[in-house]
């Protein structure tokens, strides 16, 4: 259960910023994991949201190599006061094969962002990022209904989001990842569901694009090429990428040099967080409150 503060003083960091719990011996914990760690910024948004609803509870940055995140979501299961794990790059496929109970964003993208204990033990998985980042795009002004849209990178941010590109209308949907097997499963595990509508393209699929996405972690570093040539993109089409640190990717800034309109990645996450409240039962001191 997440307890909410029940007289336990707060402190801010400077003038007119947000307060933040200080954490004790009551406090629920939450992790981010991923590799690397250092982009991440959901406890910027988490954190603040539990200090807004007097939440006791707190989220942390965890690094985990690939071959030891099994180790790490066991030892998180087994500590008492965890009641969830975010899921970041390069885990999401792995998250959703560890889990216990999947939801069927996860069964039809083969991948997790989030897991809250399941009744009985084990982890209970969804997926968020495909979902934010449609609401992203809609709230930007960008409706993803009968758009033509090439996709980059087939692994679990991709795969989530190729889910809720298909569930939203897209009218075709290209994706394309150098794995070509990755890419092909992906595609015949969506086929089933939105029949004729997606296909695995063995190069980019730029010509005819209205929306083109990066889902690769190609943008991290500042020497990362670009994921796609946005030069080969027909004029009017939105580049969107999902990358959040740095919040103005070299693709980005090259699509904008192009006349291109561009979609940061920051509003994937931001679209997330009431997605997040609702699974784990996030509410305000004096609210029933739950983590499932």
């Amino acid at each position: 259960m997440i307890r909410p503060l029940a007289g336990v003083p707060r402190q801010a960091t400077e003038p007119g910023a947000a307060a933040m719990p200080v954490v004790s011996g009551t406090t629920r914990l939450y992790a981010v994991i991923g590799d690397p760690i250092t982009q991440v910024r959901a406890p910027s948004l988490l954190n603040p949201l539990f200090a807004r609803l007097a939440v006791d509870a707190v989220l942390v940055p965890m690094q985990a190599r690939p071959e030891a995140f099994p180790t790490v979501l066991a030892g998180l299961a087994a500590a008492g006061n965890v009641d969830g794990v975010f899921v970041t790059i390069p885990h999401k496929v792995a998250a959703c094969e560890l889990a216990t109970r999947r939801s069927t964003a996860v069964r039809i993208s083969g991948s997790a962002n989030v897991l809250r204990r399941a009744p009985g033990g084990g982890w209970e998985a969804d997926n968020f990022d495909g979902a934010g980042f449609v609401r992203g795009l809609t709230r930007a002004g960008h409706p993803v209904h009968g758009a033509r849209v090439a996709l980059m990178g087939a692994g679990g941010a991709g795969s989530a989001i190729a889910v809720a590109l298909l569930d939203a209308g897209c009218r075709h949907l290209a994706i394309h990842d150098p794995d070509q097997a990755k890419c092909a499963d992906l595609v015949a595990r969506l086929d089933p569901h939105w029949p004729g509508r997606v296909e695995r393209a063995i190069e980019a699929a730029l010509h005819d694009a209205d929306l083109a996405v990066n889902a690769t972690p190609l943008g991290l570093r500042p020497d990362d090429p670009l994921p796609f040539p946005p030069q080969a993109l027909p004029a009017g089409c939105l580049v969107a990428d999902i990358i959040m640190k740095p919040a103005r990717t070299r693709l980005l800034d090259t699509a904008d040099a192009l006349g291109l309109g561009t979609h940061p990645g920051i509003h994937m996450l931001a679209e997330q967080v009431d997605l997040y409240r609702e699974f784990f039962g996030f509410a305000a001191a004096g609210q029933a409150a739950g983590s499932g």
